[in-house]
């Protein structure tokens, strides 16, 4: 079975590889460097290294054997185009997700400069959805990195918001996430940061997204912006 995923803009995970390695201010409360280290103390097999980066070529055909279509976060506890996961295994992968073309499939990278090295070597059929994440004014060239792709379906996870992101080039993405921070260290998240992203989003007739406003208790601060929830996806997407 798929794993079931409480991200609010997906419906399950897969994760063929595992780990981590920090790169930018993002990264510095990692929930999936949380999780995995509870995970290995619980023994479970795929997180015997901790969040220490290990690829599993046993659950990369997975998806293949989930017949009924769903939305699929790939490398919720990882980062597919880390330095470390060999080319040949990004191919499989991708090789998968054009085989399980009933699914729709969320890849999320902060090392923009890989996936696009990676790019002219990839197969992007339109169920395969590529992001990058977004956290300061200062890793915008990310979203230029994703432009120049061949992704059919280009977006952006701007969370955790840590700053303003004014001027944002929108042309050829397709949906804008927006979400704070949230676990015991969470740092603020200004609300003008947020209302700027969605204005910049409805004027450019983009789909956003506004998953948290995160914080210690993320549940109890919910997802209400300006009295309503904003959950635009891609127009041509059903979920």
């Amino acid at each position: 079975m798929a794993i079931k995923s409480r991200i609010e803009w997906t419906e399950s995970t897969w994760n063929p590889v595992t780990g981590c390695t920090k790169i930018s201010p993002g990264c510095k409360n990692c929930y999936a460097e949380r999780m995995a280290k509870r995970l290995q103390s619980m023994g479970q097999p795929n997180y015997a290294r901790g969040f220490s980066l290990s690829v599993h070529p046993h659950l990369v055909e997975i998806p293949l054997s989930w017949k009924t279509p769903q939305v699929i976060f790939v490398n919720s506890m990882s980062d597919l185009f880390h330095k470390d996961v060999p080319l040949e295994f990004v191919q499989r992968v991708f090789d998968v997700m054009n085989k399980a073309n009933w699914h729709q499939f969320q890849i999320l990278t902060k090392r923009s400069g890989r996936l696009l090295q990676f790019d002219p070597r990839l197969s992007w059929a339109k169920n395969i959805w590529m992001g990058v994440s977004v956290e300061t004014e200062r890793y915008v060239h990310r979203i230029d990195d994703l432009r120049q792709t061949r992704a059919i379906v280009k977006f952006l996870s701007l969370e955790p918001l840590l700053g303003p992101l004014p001027d944002l080039d929108l042309s050829s993405i397709d949906w804008v996430i927006v979400g704070g921070e949230s676990g015991p260290c969470a740092r603020p998240m200004d609300e003008q940061w947020v209302l700027d992203i969605r204005d910049q989003s409805v004027a450019q007739n983009v789909p956003f997204f506004f998953k948290q406003w995160g914080g210690i208790n993320k549940k109890k601060a919910g997802r209400i912006l300006q009295g309503r929830t904003w959950d635009e996806m891609p127009a041509w997407v059903a979920v």
